[in-house]
């Protein structure tokens, strides 16, 4: 008997104004090449974040939410082909006009 574990990136949704990734990770059991086991983790992308300060800045794409994991590729690619210049512009200047809403 031979158990073994993979990662899939199964759903890769573009959503919304902004372009938020929308992504589910399947962990996949098998036991003699027959899966026996699947169970699913989802998080978000955004194309601008704040960091340790408070500033908005471009996702460096490093890791997923957990801290450890790292992006694959196949999720970067598709982050590079949409989240264009003006689009990460765009959402910056949204951010920061919804932000001082909040703070006045």
């Amino acid at each position: 008997m031979t158990l073994a574990e993979s990662i899939e990136y199964d759903k890769i949704e573009v959503v919304g104004t902004y372009k938020s990734l929308n992504i589910r990770k399947s962990t996949v059991i098998k036991r003699d090449d027959v899966e026996i086991s699947r169970s699913y983790y989802r998080y978000v992308l955004h194309s601008v974040i704040t960091d340790e300060e408070g500033n908005y800045i471009d996702n460096p794409l490093d890791k997923e939410p957990d801290g450890v994991t790292a992006i694959p590729d196949e999720v970067k690619n598709i982050c590079n082909v949409v989240w264009t210049s003006d689009l990460k512009t765009a959402y910056k200047a949204y951010l920061i006009a919804n932000t001082s809403n909040f703070s006045s």
